[in-house]
């Protein structure tokens, strides 16, 4: 596989420029069109993510969980969509782990909770998607994507919430110049406006999974960011520009 080649080529000679021009340009172009949501990046904004998706590629290890034939296609789709959210500030924003697992559609991950007289209950849980503390990132891929659903940008939001060594809690590490305050303020508001929406069965502009909790909240709000940013620049203005501060980029027609 070419992909296959690259890493190992990258792994002996880390030329990102030779490694770029290994990808042909009709896979870049495939995969490029299966993300609509690109053509809104900044034109000057697209070497510096394909030599992120190409660096990712070469530092990251992919498996296909349950036998799942992982394609180059598949490989730099997840790569393309995993970079966009650290397109200003690099690798390094995804240091300490190494591997990302990807499944045939949804798939099952044995639980256990204990309940308040003590009682351990096991059942299995069917997710699509799941991002590990200083572990891999899972994620299901599915050729045709339910609308509106985003499993790489959402599950890669959740590691950036985790870079600060905790669980997922809504608030990740900030760069310099953004203000806790400000971020906590836009997103609280926010939250407890989708909760009351959701306990009121009205409808609501991004998913209502966001209402789950916080890091819910931030995840599938990164989501609409990038996917449907008109929508969540008109129900939650404050909590986008808070998230044009954070991934320094404005999709939506703004920033070119």
């Amino acid at each position: 596989m070419l992909i296959k080649t690259l890493q190992r080529w990258l792994a002996r000679k880390p030329d990102p420029k030779r490694a770029l021009s290994a990808i042909p340009d009709e896979l870049w172009a495939e995969v490029e069109a299966g993300l609509p949501f690109l053509d809104d990046l900044p034109a000057a904004e697209r070497p510096r993510l394909r030599a992120l998706a190409v660096a990712f590629l070469a530092e990251k290890e992919f498996y296909g969980a349950n036998g799942f034939c992982l394609t180059e296609h598949i490989m730099l789709t997840i790569a393309l969509q995993a970079c966009l959210l650290i397109l200003k500030r690099g690798l390094a924003a995804y240091r300490g782990w190494v591997g990302v697992v990807v499944y045939a559609g949804e798939f099952v991950v044995p639980r256990s909770d204990m309940d308040e007289d003590g009682v351990v209950h096991e059942y299995d849980d069917v997710i699509v998607g799941e991002a590990w503390q200083d572990g891999p990132v899972l994620l299901s891929w599915f050729d045709d994507a339910p609308a509106g659903m985003n499993v790489v940008i959402h599950e890669f939001a959740h590691k950036l919430d985790m870079a600060g060594g905790g669980d997922a809690d809504g608030l990740p590490p900030l760069p310099a110049h953004m203000s806790v305050r400000q971020w906590q303020s836009a997103f609280s508001a926010a939250y407890e406006e989708l909760c009351a929406q959701v306990d009121a069965d009205e409808e609501t502009a991004i998913d209502a999974y966001a209402a789950e909790d916080p890091a819910e909240f931030f995840a599938v709000a990164s989501e609409a960011f990038f996917e449907t940013p008109h929508e969540l620049r008109k129900a939650f203005p404050a909590v986008y520009e808070q998230l044009v501060l954070f991934y320094g980029v404005a999709l939506g027609g703004e920033g070119k």
